[in-house]
């Protein structure tokens, strides 16, 4: 009983704390909805985030999102589909060899 008590004075003090919890002006990014695009299954989805694009892209709601296309989410990654799909990942270890090939 007396832990509840104790407990309980602690909540009501932290709550009633008077703190000033107002964000910076300026220096926060963008906070939006965007679409993801998975390519390799052509599944589409809206979700929040600060990341930004040059794409554009309507939806099934008539609005227009920022588009962010990804190779590989939950509607396509073998944990989550149980199935095995080849990912072709030797154009960009060949991309990248030749980027930063050292002579």
């Amino acid at each position: 009983m007396i832990f509840f008590i104790f407990t309980f004075a602690i909540l009501f003090r932290i709550r009633n704390k008077k703190t000033d919890n107002k964000m910076k002006k300026g220096i926060h990014p963008e906070y939006r909805e965007v679409v993801f695009h998975d390519t390799q299954s052509d599944h589409k989805f809206i979700t929040r985030s600060t990341i930004k694009s040059d794409e554009k892209i309507k939806m099934e709601d008539g609005k227009e999102y920022p588009l962010i296309k990804v190779e590989v989410s939950s509607a396509s990654h073998p944990f989550y589909t149980g199935k095995k799909i080849f990912v072709d990942t030797a154009g960009r270890v060949e991309k990248f060899n030749k980027r930063y090939k050292r002579n």
